[in-house]
């Protein structure tokens, strides 16, 4: 038999460090952003923007503890609700990531051609003007990475926390040598000024600060970083990095955002949005904090672009393996990685830059949507948890005003970033409506094929082409771990409204009540008589093992079943094993 390798878990620092440097990374460009929307009022919409993260904190804990499998969004919506609502989420989720991928693609360049220009200045090159290059720059770091990961390259614990090490110190460097290079408040008074007419402009100030709150939710991006990775923690670390990550940001942003409005002129910051922290670094601390500002957003936003490559691998290797993909993106090389998931991931990079031509803002607005989306579907989920899987064991349970608030406060992120620029709904929606239209052709294949033989019966050539889909569609093989004889029907009932395979198998395992088992064997013959699941073939086995991980573990090496073809109904509180102790099988039931 082959031995197995004990895998070693992360804790802590690790874990806060692969998350912190994707949701710090945005420290580099949503200062910016802020100050562009909201002025001097910038620092205290950052504030605002932290608020709703501790709130978020709240809704995260809940359910990833609960369901604490990979995936984030798309696999606690996957336990708690149907597979279509999951499926929006991972749609949504993935042009979170591509938007991810360029935007920090792009201002990696930003920042390395500001640092190559200003030293072909001190050199003697004048007028040197790289802006024509950067769009074919950011396609070729895309196109690196991409080859990176196919090759087997994936990001490291330790390289992502000396990255994160190394950012936290630059920004600690960047706010102290900032607010030591102010010696007057000559430029905050100017830019108070302007201020005033970005308040007349937006039409007030509680526009003003309604729009930059909204701009600069862009800030929280990266939050959702550690449900994507929560079985490669220790027990107890997850809920530490959600309060290390929100820490980190109420305090970096609003500083940085503070120092920023103190040493640049608003129009400056309008023209070098792109890579703001490099024009106040040179006027700060000259070269050296420049070199150092410019080195240290290059390597954390080059990480940044890694994670969403490896991280779109595994989320679109889970919907494929889920029938919510096609099953082919799945193909793994010998290295272990997914080459036709990273390729089109590339090309959908690539496409969305030059969609927008590289423009910052409207791919912030692409991203902000489309991770704000994410995000409050992650509330809504909380919510159908609280309805759908009421019994399920819960180690903590977010304040349900905590929840609403936060959910709120994402729809409005949403209104607000509609209103303000109506062409990135636009941009979002190019590559969200054809997406989401062929994931739920792909889910809904069975039904549609179904539909469609009956009226096509007579051309025989269609007919039979279609006919030996359906059929390949409905052969896969699920099995239900069914505890009580009641709760049989909601589970068959989950299977027949969100799968495709047609095939069932009820797994009873040992408990002492014997009578379950007549009761469940009874029933069976009733459902077929009764028509209420005509598609499904159902069968009965029993398991001689008490029911428990060790019970499915030992039944799924000997049917040799993948975890995702195993379903089963909550896990409740009486139970002295958790969800975590399963290895990721669906939650189907309350």
């Amino acid at each position: 038999m082959e031995q197995k390798h004990k895998h070693v878990k992360l804790g802590q620092f690790f874990s806060t460090a692969i998350s912190g440097n994707d949701i710090l990374s945005s420290a580099l460009y949503v200062s910016g952003i802020a100050i562009i929307f909201s002025g001097v009022y910038a620092p205290i919409v950052l504030l605002a923007v932290a608020a709703v993260l501790f709130f978020y904190r709240t809704v995260y804990r809940e359910v990833v503890e609960a369901l604490p499998v990979n995936g984030g969004a798309y696999n606690a919506l996957l336990n708690g609700t149907g597979k279509a609502i999951a499926a929006t989420a991972g749609v949504m989720t993935i042009l979170s990531y591509i938007a991810t991928a360029v935007l920090s693609a792009k201002t990696a360049v930003e920042y390395l051609f500001k640092f190559i220009e200003f030293q072909l200045t001190a050199s003697g090159y004048h007028d040197v003007d790289l802006s024509a290059f950067v769009i074919p720059a950011v396609i070729l770091v895309l196109f690196l990475f991409a080859m990176l990961v196919i090759s087997g390259v994936k990001d490291s614990a330790k390289v992502a926390a000396g990255i994160f090490a190394l950012h936290i110190l630059s920004l600690i460097g960047f706010i102290v040598l900032g607010t030591l290079s102010l010696h007057s408040f000559d430029t905050f008074n100017a830019n108070w000024a302007a201020t005033q007419g970005i308040v007349i402009d937006n039409g007030g100030i509680l526009k003003t600060l309604f729009f930059g709150f909204s701009a600069c939710l862009l800030g929280v991006s990266g939050f959702e970083s550690s449900a994507n990775f929560v079985e490669e923690q220790k027990k107890g670390v997850f809920p530490k990095t959600l309060r290390n990550m929100l820490i980190g940001v109420a305090i970096f942003n609003p500083l940085i955002a503070l120092v920023t409005v103190n040493v640049l002129p608003i129009s400056e910051i309008a023209i070098a949005k792109d890579f703001v922290l490099a024009e106040v670094a040179l006027k700060a601390g000259g070269v050296p904090l420049l070199a150092w500002i410019s080195i240290d957003a290059f390597l954390v936003l080059c990480g940044a672009v890694l994670t969403s490559f490896v991280g779109v691998s595994g989320l679109i290797n889970r919907m494929a393996l889920d029938d919510a993909l096609p099953t082919s993106l799945a193909k793994v090389n010998k290295k272990g990685s997914y080459p036709r998931i990273i390729i089109i991931f590339f090309l959908l990079c690539s496409s969305i830059l030059i969609v927008t031509k590289g423009d910052l803002l409207s791919l912030a607005g692409v991203y902000t949507i489309s991770f704000l989306s994410v995000m409050t579907l992650f509330a809504v989920g909380n919510l159908l948890l609280r309805q759908t899987r009421k019994h399920l064991k819960r180690p903590y349970k977010a304040p349900i005003l905590f929840v609403f608030i936060a959910l709120i406060s994402t729809a409005l992120g949403l209104v607000g970033n509609a209103i303000m620029d109506p062409k990135n709904v636009t941009y979002f929606l190019i590559y969200f409506i054809p997406s989401i239209i062929f994931v739920y052709i792909i889910i809904f294949r069975t039904t549609i094929l179904r539909a469609l033989l009956e009226p096509l019966r007579r051309v025989k050539f269609i007919a039979k082409f279609l006919h030996k889909y359906y059929t390949k569609g409905i052969d896969s093989t699920f099995y239900v771990f069914v505890h009580h004889a009641n709760k049989l029907h909601g589970l068959l009932n989950y299977i027949d409204e969100n799968e495709n395979g047609t095939n069932v198998v009820i797994v009873h395992c040992k408990n002492g009540s014997e009578g379950e088992i007549d009761k469940i064997k009874s029933i069976l013959p009733h459902l077929k008589e009764s028509g209420a699941f005509p598609y499904l073939n159902i069968s009965f086995e029993y398991c001689k093992e008490e029911f428990g991980p060790e019970a499915l573990e030992k039944y799924a090496a000997e049917k040799k079943i993948n975890r995702n073809r195993i379903f089963m109904g909550s896990i409740h509180e009486e139970h002295s094993f958790d969800y975590a102790d399963f290895g990721g099988v669906r939650i189907v039931g309350s």
